[in-house]
């Protein structure tokens, strides 16, 4: 189950007015408009540097994926983790059936709740190790997120086509943030 839950964006507004400031003699008078100058440098190409006002609009959620995915999401260094769910303090703990996709096979959570019970019953940190190497790539974890425009756009044109089914629908609902044109570059 992929899910973005608790959206928050911030900074939009400002960031729209100080992307104002290369072509102001006075920022005093200066709106939050979105102009067609203001459009274009939303739009403008990845790492031509005249987007850079999007660093400043904030957006943090909750994302649920896979572990697959999550190893793919750490290769962007520009979107913090804050928060996230941890194997290492409640592997022994979870509910395998309602924590792994429909990828897992029956077989692989028999398996880990093996471990599971084997771990329960003779608590080793050996016994520990061993459940919490068997767990599958398609374990789904929530973590919270926090990155900006900017990022979000680099990360649309790489992943929209995605192999990763997760990542396909991540990109779609970066097409429902507000100015989602600024990340998706669409019309």
């Amino acid at each position: 189950m992929f899910e973005v839950k608790n959206v928050n964006i911030y900074g939009l507004d400002e960031s729209v007015r100080g992307a104002k400031f290369p072509m102001s003699v006075n920022t005093d008078g200066l709106d939050m408009e979105v102009t067609n100058g203001i459009d274009a440098l939303g739009r403008a190409e990845i790492g031509s540097g005249h987007d850079n006002f999007l660093n400043g609009i904030i957006v943090q959620f909750d994302l649920t994926c896979s572990n697959k995915m999550w190893v793919e999401m750490q290769r962007y260094h520009f979107i913090d983790f804050v928060s996230s769910q941890s194997t290492m303090h409640r592997a022994a703990h979870m509910d395998f059936a309602k924590c792994f996709n429909g990828y897992v096979t029956e077989r692989t959570i028999a398996e880990c709740n093996r471990l599971k019970n084997v771990y329960h019953t003779d608590p080793t940190a050996e016994n520990y190790l061993r459940l919490l190497y068997n767990l599958p790539s398609g374990m789904e974890l929530t973590a919270r997120m926090t990155t900006n425009y900017r990022q979000l756009k680099t990360i649309y044109q790489q992943r929209k086509d995605h192999r990763l089914p997760e990542w396909r629908e991540f990109c779609k609902w970066l097409e429902t943030l507000p100015h989602s044109e600024w990340i998706t570059r669409k019309e």
